[in-house]
């Protein structure tokens, strides 16, 4: 669904939507979806820009970036976005924007995709690093066991570590 400041000059429009998993492209994204994605939201102007308030609802899969075992994470945030025109800021020159305008968004052509701002949500929504818990004890290094499952019987990798040189200054 495309939202243009033209149909929004004539009425607000209101989105209570569900998706599927395997729906919406999170572009290479490294997490599935694995729950229905449900999504209430309003579109309304703002003076000159578009305003998009809401929350969505679904749970994703991702895996331990220490020990790859597979993570389920809620993700359940609320969102009030404003946009603007692209046009209002392409210039040639550079210029300097204000700590407001940090927090604004820019669209080109007729409005905004909806399903866009929903997957940008959802992937800005999910943690930097994922871990299965907070205690992981991730692979080893050597036999490439999961030390959560077991124990290995490797010796502990010893030698000059690439960031030893850092700490001598």
């Amino acid at each position: 669904m495309l939202i243009t400041p033209e149909e929004l000059a004539l009425h607000r429009i209101e989105v209570s939507e569900t998706y599927a998993p395997g729906k919406l492209d999170y572009h290479g994204a490294e997490f599935r979806q694995s729950a229905p994605l449900k999504v209430q939201a309003s579109a309304g102007l703002a003076g000159a820009e578009i305003r998009i308030q809401g929350s969505l609802k679904t749970r994703i899969e991702a895996w331990c970036d220490r020990c790859l075992a597979p993570v389920e994470i809620a993700v359940d945030p609320e969102f009030d976005l404003f946009y603007r025109p692209v046009t209002d800021i392409a210039r040639e020159e550079e210029i300097e924007i204000s700590r407001d305008d940090l927090e604004i968004g820019f669209y080109s052509g007729r409005g905004i995709e909806f399903t866009d701002v929903v997957t940008e949500q959802v992937i800005l929504s999910v943690p930097m690093k994922v871990v299965c818990k907070e205690d992981c004890r991730g692979l080893c290094p050597v036999c490439g066991v999961n030390r959560n499952v077991e124990a290995c019987q490797c010796a502990p990798v010893t030698g000059t570590s690439p960031f030893a040189s850092l700490k001598e200054r």
